[in-house]
């Protein structure tokens, strides 16, 4: 038998000096087991709070970057439009398209007030003719050239009529191509740029 005030020896002290005793000293640690969770909960929070922030961070950028690649892509195309239309050729012909005409001689005035050169007036030039291939009927045989009349069409082996020498010319059908000579529209561009 024991008893329960003497110190314990042997095995029996060693262990009741490891194991912590009911004693002021742990109320002492409450607090700061509190301090230290509280820190570590922050911590986590906090930290979880700049991932998402971040996040949000890089989806706004691969927005931004996707935004810029089809803004570049726009001005290139936009650039190459300006300079297709700068070309001499196509200011040419839509300074024609407006009934402007190449200018004549220039008159030059020096500083003393007298005129240098013949000055003559700017006139447009005669049309070009453009080449027009005449209908020429080609019947497959005789026998529909003996049934056709002056003013009606015969086939092609094309399928399509040629019209006769008197017959008006009207286009066959909407879907029809325009005539070569008649001003394409240009495309319409963003305003403002």
């Amino acid at each position: 038998m024991s008893r329960a005030g003497a110190p314990l020896k042997g095995r029996a002290g060693r262990l009741a000096r490891l194991m912590p005793s009911a004693s002021p000293s742990s109320a002492a640690r409450t607090p700061f087991v509190l301090l230290v969770v509280l820190l570590l909960g922050g911590g986590l929070i906090t930290l979880l709070l700049l991932n998402s922030a971040l996040n949000e961070g890089s989806f706004r950028l691969s927005e931004l970057k996707r935004d810029t690649t089809e803004l570049t892509d726009e001005q290139q195309a936009l650039q190459r439009d300006v300079d297709s239309y700068s070309q001499p050729g196509a200011l040419e012909r839509r300074a024609r398209e407006l009934g402007m005409v190449p200018g004549g001689s220039p008159a030059f005035l020096d500083p003393d007030g007298t005129v240098r050169g013949v000055p003559t007036k700017a006139t447009a030039p005669p049309p070009s003719p453009s080449p027009t291939p005449s209908p020429e009927p080609t019947p497959e045989d005789g026998a529909q050239a003996d049934e056709a009349g002056a003013g009606v069409p015969s086939p092609t082996p094309s399928g399509t009529a040629t019209p006769s020498p008197g017959a008006a010319a009207e286009p066959e059908s909407e879907d029809a191509p325009a005539p070569e000579n008649t001003p394409a529209t240009p495309p319409p561009t963003t305003p403002g740029r």
